[in-house]
């Protein structure tokens, strides 16, 4: 590919995933990943800090969150302004296909799990701090990101595996499960 082709990064995130699926994150080095994507290493560097950087760059779905809570109607709940705008979370995602290939290679190596789970807590935090603009308790907003981010993750895992539910219906089923699971249970009588 010439160098001149638009999309570099694009182009560098796609070669690396390949690399990683067929030869592993180890194995792959950011010279393979570059020349794979018709590209230098130097060109490779102006993207990303290192190649593991390129499953986790940009910060589209944080940005894309923030503002669906800083935009969400002020009389609403802090709990439900975070599920609303995490039910329209798809919007920020690549693709599909792309998340569900990024997660098989994160589930391959231990350090990228571990890379996951910070991005996540990042997406926590800031969201921690769009509920407190809200006016919200920091402890509180604390509380209600966490569980937010739980019930995403669950959402997430199904719309990977179920392509024919919607993002937003797998967040709503996931907060009515949570909401069940800690909802009393009226006594039996026998």
């Amino acid at each position: 590919m010439p160098r001149w082709e638009s999309d570099a990064q694009g182009r560098l995130e796609r070669a690396a995933l390949e690399l990683f699926e067929t030869q592993g994150f180890e194995r792959t080095t950011v010279a393979q990943i570059a020349r794979t994507a018709g590209l230098t290493e130097r060109s490779f560097y102006r993207y990303f800090p290192d190649k593991r950087e390129v499953l986790f760059a940009g910060n589209e779905l944080e940005t894309h969150l923030v503002t669906r809570v800083e935009a969400a109607a002020p009389d609403l709940m802090p709990f439900e302004a975070l599920l609303t705008a995490l039910g329209t979370a798809d919007k920020a995602f690549r693709s599909r296909e792309f998340l569900l290939r990024r997660v098989g290679v994160i589930a391959a190596n231990p350090a990228l799990a571990e890379r996951d789970l910070i991005k996540l807590a990042d997406v926590a935090n800031a969201l921690t701090r769009a509920l407190e603009r809200r006016g919200i308790d920091s402890g509180e907003a604390r509380f209600i990101s966490d569980i937010a981010i739980a019930i995403s993750r669950r959402a997430t895992s199904r719309w990977l595996a179920n392509p024919d539910a919607t993002f937003s219906e797998l967040i709503t089923r996931a907060a009515a499960e949570l909401r069940d699971a800690v909802t009393p249970r009226a006594p039996t009588v026998r």
